[in-house]
C-alpha cells in the first residue's frame, strides 16, 4: 500500500510542474482524486465481498469437516460390528439334553462338551448333512426322532407281514 501511496504523490507533483495554470491544476486534482475516491471505494468493495465469500467458505469448510468426523465415526463402529475381533458366536443345543449354549466360532474344534450334562458333542463346521450318519444314528438321543420312526415302520411292516 505504501508503493500505491507514492506513487499517488509523484503523480500530484507531475501534475503540479506541468500544469501551469492553477485553474486547470485545480480541476485536474479534484477530478483525479474523485476519481482515485471511487476505485479506492470499489477496492474495498470488492475486498468485503471477497472477506465475506472466505469467511463463509471457512464456516462451510468447519461445518463439511465436522459431518466428516461424525460420518467416519459412524463406519468405524460399522467396521467394528462387521469385523468383530472377538470373533462369531455359534448357539449349540446340546442333543442329549437339549441345553443351549453358545461357543465361538473355531473350525479347528471337532467337538465340545456340553456345559450342563458333560457330554461331548461333534461339530460339523461344513454344514452338510449326509445320509450315511443317519444310517449310523443309534437313536438314543433326545434330540432326534428320526431314527426312532424309521425303526418303528421297520418294526411295523414286519408285525405287518407275520
Amino acid at each position: 500500500m505504501s508503493s500505491l501511496k507514492e506513487e499517488y504523490k509523484n503523480f500530484l507533483d507531475d501534475i503540479e510542474k506541468n500544469i501551469k495554470n492553477p485553474e486547470d491544476l485545480k480541476y485536474v486534482k479534484e477530478r483525479f482524486s474523485e476519481f482515485a475516491n471511487t476505485v479506492l471505494d470499489r477496492m474495498d468493495s470488492i475486498i468485503q465481498y471477497k472477506e465475506d465469500k472466505i469467511e463463509l467458505l471457512e464456516s462451510t469448510q468447519k461445518e463439511l469437516s465436522q459431518k466428516m468426523d461424525k460420518i467416519q465415526s459412524i463406519i468405524e463402529h460399522i467396521e467394528k460390528d462387521i469385523y468383530s475381533d472377538e470373533g462369531f458366536d455359534f448357539e449349540i443345543v446340546c442333543p442329549y439334553c437339549n441345553y443351549e449354549f453358545v461357543i465361538d466360532v473355531d473350525e479347528d474344534k471337532t467337538e465340545v462338551e456340553c456345559p450342563e450334562c458333560k457330554n461331548i458333542i461333534e461339530l460339523d463346521w461344513t454344514g452338510d448333512i449326509d445320509d450315511d450318519d443317519l444310517s449310523s444314528c443309534s437313536g438314543h438321543c433326545s434330540g432326534c426322532s428320526g431314527c426312532d420312526e424309521d425303526d418303528d415302520e421297520e418294526n411295523n411292516d414286519e408285525d405287518d407281514d407275520m
